[in-house]
Order: C-alpha cells, then structure tokens, then sequence
C-alpha cells in the first residue's frame, strides 16, 4: 500500500527545480496511498552531456541523489530543500534528458524511518535504486543468500533485496562477459525470476543513466505519455495510437495511480502483470515475462516485445482537488448527490415504446441468464465494499429467489470455502485492485464459477480479470474512508437485483417502485446533508467520548457495520455495529447511561408504526431505554415523536425511501458523525492512522 511515481523528461529541457516539484506533487496525489514515510531520487549531473565514449566512466562518477525522510510529504519537501541549500547543488541546472523517481510509504516491513523509506539501494554508490508497492513473500530466502555473498543490510524491509539482487546479478554477468554489455532490462528480468509475491517496481541505475524500467505483478500501475511540440512546449491535439518511439520531445510518467498523472497528460497505458517496460532513448519498450514459464530459464534471456495501445483517462483535474471544501472526506460527502445521479445515467429505463421500467447494465447483459441459473449467488468484498454487498442482499434475495452468501475476502481464502461451477462470485472492490479480494478472484476462478466485478477503477485488475462486471462512476474517491463509492456501490448492486430479477412478472410493481427510488435517490441524499450542522453539534456531544455502539436490523444492520466502522477509522474512537436482534444476546450488558448508542429506526418492515405492538426495532428502543442507556435514534421524518416519547432521546430524521435504498440515505449522518467527530478531536481526516486507501498487500 504504497505510492510510486517516477518523471522522465526527453528532449525537452527542464531545471532541477522543476525535476524536484514534479516528483513532489505527484507523490502529493498518491499520499492517500501511503503517508508515513516517503523518499525520491534524482541525479547529481547532467549525464546526457557526456560523450557516448565516456558514459561509462560518467556514470559511476556521478552518484544518485537519493533524499528519505519519516512522516508526510511536506516533511520530504522540507528536507530536501534544506539539504540542497546547506550544499552546492545548482537547482537551476537544466537537463535535457533526466529520471527521477519517488515513493510515499506505508509500513508493512519495519517501522517508518528514513532507513525503510523508499528508495531502496544497493549499497554504496547507489548503482541500483528501486521504489516498490507491494510485497516479496519470499525475501528472507534472498535476503539470506545475499549476506552469504556479502551484501550488508541497512533496513527492515523486503525492498531492500531488490536493488541488491540487481547489483549480484549484474556483478555476476560482467564477471562472466567480461564487459558491461548485459542489458538493463535483462537485469530487471533476472531478478523477476527470483521474486516471489505481489509487487510493481521501478528501477533506476547509474549504470543505464537516463533510463527508467518499471515491471508488475498483482499491484497497480500505469505509464503516462505527454508529446510536447518543440516550439510551444505544448501537447499536440492528436492521440497517437501506439507508445512513441522516437527523437520528439516528451515527458514520461510512472504511477501506481492516475490521480498523479492527469494532471500532465490524459494518455497513459495501464501495464498488465508480467509486462516489463523499458524506457530508453525516448523509446518506450514493452516485455514480456511469463512467471510460470520463464522463472527457471537458466541464462540472461530478452523475451520478445509486445505492442500496446495506449488509452485515454476519463477524469479531470478537478476531480482531484478540494474545490472549496476543507478536506477530501468532506467534500466526497457532499459530492454524494452528484456521484449517484452517475452512477445510474443512463442505466435506469423509463418510459419509451416500452411503458415498462427496466435497468440495463451492459456489462451484464449477456450473462444475466446465467447468473439467473446458479446455484448462489456469493458476494466477496473487504470492509466498506463488503458493508454495501450486505446492504443489498436482502432485495437481491427477495428479486432473484437465488440464495444469497457473504464472503469476507481474507476469510473464504484461509478456509478454502467451497466455490462452484454453478456458482456466481461477485467481486466489491472500491479500487479494483484489493489484495485480499483478487486473491480470491483467481480462487474462485480456478473453481469455475462466474466471476462478476463491481469496481470503480476503469482497467484496474479485478475489472481485467473478472468474465464481466459493471463500474459504478462514482469518481475519484481520495479520503482513505469510502464515502461516496459505498453509497454508488449500493445503488449499482441495486441496479444488479433488478436486472437479474427483471424476468418475474409477479415482481414487477416492486421493480419499478425502487427505480422511482433510485431516480429520486439524488434529491434525498441532497436534502439529507443539509442536517450537516445538526450533526456537528451532535459531535461536540460526543467527541470526548471514548466508545460508540451503533444497533441496526434488516436492510440496516449493513448500516451500522458501515457507519460504526467510518467512526473508527477515521475518529479514532471505538465503535461497535451490532444487529439489534443479538442486543440480549450480550451487547446489552454494556448499556448504561453514559454508553452513547445510535439506534437505526427509519420506516421498514423492522419499524411499523400502525399500532403493531411487536415492533422490533420499537423494541429495541424500549429496552434500552429501560436500562436508562443514551440513545441517538435515526428515524424517518416525522416519527420522532414515536421512537422518543416524551423526548426521552435524541432524534435524527431522514427522508423515507424505498426500503431497499434506505441504507443511502442513512449513512450519511452517520459519515457526517464521523467527519465532524475527527475534526473536533484534531486527527486528520483524509489520512487516518495506520491506513492506507487502496489495500494492495495482504
């Protein structure tokens, strides 16, 4: 769960000063993805003003620059620029040709300290330097054999084996040829058949100066591509089909995220695993390495390369910024509106020379037969992206008369859980690309069964992988805790029950009452957040406290696991969702009258108000009133008087919706709770402690 970026400019002059604020500002954009420690490399001289002759002898004249510091981006900025100033290094130095490259960490190997920043070296000299996401599962085994052959090391992490494999491998070939004719690329795929795991990696050596190769397996990353005109210094209008590979000046970016690269060019080509891309002489070479086949190969080999399109991104810069708002959670929230009038444009029918109202999902379409046939239907996601599978699971069942089962993704793995031919696996992922979930992809693929991605990353790996899928459109989500993807995510899986259910006729008034709802939904979500004061005085209520538990049932019991677990994340306050059928089955003995418990109530088949006695969620309330507990009940507009006579509790009320979509609506105070409750305490809330966003290690 790390950021890498690397800038390589070609032909087009840049200072060191703009070298440095490049790398700077894309590591600002992946910070989300790692923010304890970070690190970058750039070089010391201008290595393209060498004769070709004397290169060699340049190149280890010339050491890598290589800055690491503890703590967050700014941090790095700070150091570097103190550094640069206590030496004479000229920031204003232009380089025609330069690499560089830079890393924002988040531990996994070792604690957060310069010594386990990235980039990682090889040793003194620093002939190879690698950044890396992602980790080797077998480095202790390559660790061991380096000290035999003595190599010492400095950090804690599984990186560090990495450049230090490169230097025995490139050491040992140019012991046997006799000169350095062995290729930077055939170094990389060396060490690729020694590497075992998840990883994206790019490497960076003084022995291919002005080189940069990048290569994955199972973690994220793409190549940016920015022509440039040589008069205007700007990019031409035309999208060239293949990577160049030619004299023309341009600007080349690595990045194991768009976020870092839309801001310079919308170009890119997402690399698939085993791709080893090369970057020389304003040339872009693609790879190829076969792990299965290729890992024993006995000698330094150059697999064949491969052509590739590039694409272009389908997000703006402003997607990325702020805008008015104080922080990226904040602003997700309130973008939540917008993000689910996307989410169904264009996927919610009504009306037309068919008078019936239909969804169509075409990513689905020609596996809706199928999905109709199985055995079960299993939703396996992770944490936010499992909360909303298990919002949805009840109209699914109710729609499709499929049994419906939840998979936690790490747990359907350590257990080896049965996954059939018949049946259909469908795959919750914010980012696409969640370690634990796309293990569990190949697991369930192996098995046989349908695969079913639900991502909102376009190319990510669980898109590439899965037989077929839909994305939700949400837009960028950068704050670590999902907000507005969580509420997309319910809609589109939403969307799913009704495509799948859409062959019943005994169903169909139910079908077209919820896609009223979900066209509707916009306004709700809307009205909703304007109890975004009311909340915050909530919070101030509540934020010296130090335990939260958070009761739902039925469509809402998903509820309470979600906004329970918004409050943990970010708030740093334990919070506890419980599904209020269990509450005397033990949570009750935590009740007391200064426990805060935030009860869902809104309008359902839980919560009847036309004099059923039996109430169950009207039963819950009771109890804990009984036991003199703290309630905060959410209920549906203009029953507050009905879940707190007499004003015995705090009521918060939200518009009533279609049962099935009112988990949309009432998440949101409990994300605006969570919000406001991290703000008051002085924890910061896009990049909560020990978090990352995108959760691509084990």
């Amino acid at each position: 769960m790390c950021g890498i970026f690397a800038y390589l400019n070609y032909n087009v002059h840049r200072e060191r000063r703009y070298i440095l604020e490049v790398l700077f500002n894309g590591l600002r954009r992946l910070e989300y993805r790692g923010y304890d420690s970070s690190g970058i490399c750039i070089d010391s001289s201008d290595l393209a003003s060498v004769p070709v002759d004397q290169s060699i002898i340049h190149s280890k004249s010339f050491r890598p620059l290589v800055f690491r510091q503890e703590g967050n981006i700014e941090k790095l900025v700070k150091s570097v620029y103190e550094e640069v100033a206590a030496t004479d290094l000229n920031l204003e130095e232009l380089f025609p040709i330069h690499a560089g490259i830079a890393h924002t960490r988040w531990a996994t190997h070792g604690e957060p300290a310069p010594r386990n920043s990235h980039p990682q070296s090889s040793g003194p000299g620093n002939e190879f330097l690698v950044i890396h996401n992602g980790i080797v599962t077998n480095y202790e085994v390559l660790k061991e054999t380096l000290v035999r052959h003595g190599f010492t090391f400095e950090s804690e992490t599984d990186t560090e084996v990495i450049p230090k494999l490169a230097k025995f491998v490139f050491d040992k070939a140019n012991e046997v040829g006799g000169d350095e004719s062995v290729t930077f690329s055939q170094v990389v795929i060396e060490v690729m058949r020694h590497l075992e795991g998840a990883y994206a990696l790019i490497f960076k050596s003084r022995h291919y100066p002005n080189e940069l190769i990048a290569c994955k397996r199972g973690s994220p990353l793409i190549l940016g591509v920015r022509e440039l005109n040589e008069q205007s210094n700007s990019e031409p209008l035309y999208d060239p089909k293949f990577l160049p590979n030619n004299d023309d000046p341009k600007e080349l970016f690595f990045s194991s995220d768009a976020n870092a690269v839309v801001e310079h060019t919308k170009k890119v080509l997402v690399i698939e695993d085993g791709e080893v891309v090369h970057i020389k002489d304003g040339g872009v070479t693609i790879l190829r390495f076969d792990h299965g086949k290729d890992k024993h190969s006995g000698s330094l080999t150059r697999p064949a390369s491969v052509q590739r399109a590039l694409s272009v991104l389908d997000m703006e810069v402003e997607q990325i910024n702020k805008g008015n708002y104080e922080h990226y959670m904040q602003k997700e929230i309130h973008e939540q509106p917008e993000s689910l009038r996307t989410t169904m444009r264009g996927r919610l029918i009504r009306g037309g020379s068919c008078k019936a109202k239909s969804v169509l999902l075409g990513g689905l379409k020609d596996h809706l037969k199928t999905i109709r046939r199985s055995r079960r239907i299993v939703f396996i996601g992770c944490g936010t992206s499992y909360n909303a599978a298990l919002a949805v699971r009840p109209i699914l069942e109710e729609l499709s008369g499929v049994p419906v089962t939840m998979e936690v993704a790490s747990d359907l793995l350590d257990r080896q859980g049965p996954i059939y031919r018949e049946d259909t696996a469908v795959f919750v992922s914010q980012s696409g690309e969640t370690a634990d979930t796309l293990h569990a992809l190949h697991y369930a693929r192996e098995n046989g069964a349908l695969c079913v991605g639900i991502t909102n990353t376009v190319g990510s790996a669980i898109s590439r992988n899965t037989h077929c899928g839909v994305h939700i459109n949400a837009g960028c989500e950068i704050g670590v805790a999902s907000t507005k993807a969580y509420t997309s995510q319910i809609a589109v899986m939403a969307m799913l029950a009704l495509a799948i259910g859409g062959d019943t006729i005994s169903n169909q008034a139910r079908r077209e009452a919820i896609i009223d709802g979900l066209v509707d939904l916009p306004n709700k979500v809307r009205e909703v957040l304007k109890l975004d004061e009311e909340i915050k005085d909530l919070a101030k209520l509540l934020m010296a406290e130090q335990s939260l538990l958070v009761f739902g049932r039925g469509y809402n019991y998903a509820t309470a696991l979600e906004g329970a677990l918004k409050v943990k994340e970010v708030a740093l306050m334990h919070s506890e969702g419980i599904i209020a059928g269990e509450m005397k089955h033990g949570p009750l003995a935590l009740v007391d009258e200064n426990l805060p418990i935030v009860v869902i109530a809104t309008h359902d088949a839980c919560f009847r108000h036309f004099g059923i006695p039996d109430s169950k969620q009207q039963s819950v309330i009771q109890q804990l009133h009984a036991r003199k507990g703290r309630l905060i009940v959410m209920c549906s507009k203009g029953e507050a008087s009905l879940v707190c006579p007499g004003g015995s509790c705090r009521a918060i009320e939200v518009p009533q919706v279609e049962d099935c979509l009112q988990p949309v609506v009432n998440i949101v105070p409990l994300q605006l709770l969570a919000y406001h409750l991290t703000v008051l305490r002085g924890y910061n809330v896009d990049q909560p402690r020990n978090l990352a966003k995108s959760v691509t290690t084990q």
